[in-house]
């Protein structure tokens, strides 16, 4: 029997300080692999190699925002799921959210890693294996 890789999550923000804590303490905390970005364009590069359950991005960076960076990576990783993040009021973005299909899940700043990590099961692809909790008796 052989194992597949298990699928990934990647982590889009510009805020180098952020990406790097929530990347860490959702590695710390899934049982899955995790990898950050600050840059949009080195995700979409790297995105076809990583094989992603679910993509989280902000909303709000400088090249492209969220909504534009969903578009592209959704070509690149049809089956994933989307999670978009955002300090910022989005009301007058709302009917393009719900037009874009990839687009399952939002958030808005400020969050714990604990919301993020369920909300990334929550939209995790049905047909796939999600991550699941480590158990840890430190995160208790």
């Amino acid at each position: 029997m052989s194992l597949t890789p298990p699928k990934t999550i990647v982590l889009v923000d510009d805020e180098r300080s952020y990406t790097e804590l929530m990347t860490q303490l959702l590695a710390d905390n899934l049982d899955c692999p995790v990898h950050g970005f600050t840059r949009p364009a080195d995700a979409i590069r790297e995105i076809p190699h990583l094989d992603p359950g679910v993509i989280v991005t902000d909303y709000f960076m400088p090249q492209i925002d969220g909504l534009e960076f969903i578009r592209r990576a959704a070509a690149l990783a049809p089956v994933a799921s989307f999670v978009l993040i955002t300090g910022h009021n989005l009301s007058a973005e709302q009917e393009t959210m719900a037009r874009l299909r990839p687009l399952k899940g939002f958030l808005a700043k400020p969050f714990g890693w604990r919301k993020l990590a369920d909300e990334i099961i929550r939209v995790w692809p049905e047909h796939l294996a999600a991550p699941m909790h480590r158990t840890d008796s430190a995160s208790l």
